[in-house]
């Protein structure tokens, strides 16, 4: 019994680690943040024509900024409050 409760804890545990993995405050964090990385990149090479076209508004890099500060958000929130492991249920004897 002790051999099955073992590996029911192993399997628990890892389980939780891949929850942690997988949050998906992770991946729209990183995704918002590498986006925002390229756009602002984007908006501070727009040429003369690029901003014409928009009336003189630099929209690449305002968009850029803000999905850079929207990701920073969600990984901040995610360092901030990392999601808790699921609590040990009580076993029945």
């Amino acid at each position: 019994m002790s051999e099955l409760h073992n590996e029911v804890s192993e399997l628990e545990r890892k389980s939780a680690t891949a929850a942690r993995l997988f949050d998906i405050r992770r991946i729209i964090g990183g995704l918002f943040v590498v986006y925002g990385i390229i756009v602002t990149i984007a908006g501070i090479t727009a040429s003369d024509a690029d901003l014409r076209k928009a009336e003189d508004i630099n929209i690449n890099l305002w968009t850029g900024l803000g999905m850079l500060a929207l990701g920073l958000f969600f990984l901040g929130w995610l360092w901030l409050r990392p999601s808790a492991a699921p609590a040990d249920e009580a076993e029945d004897d």
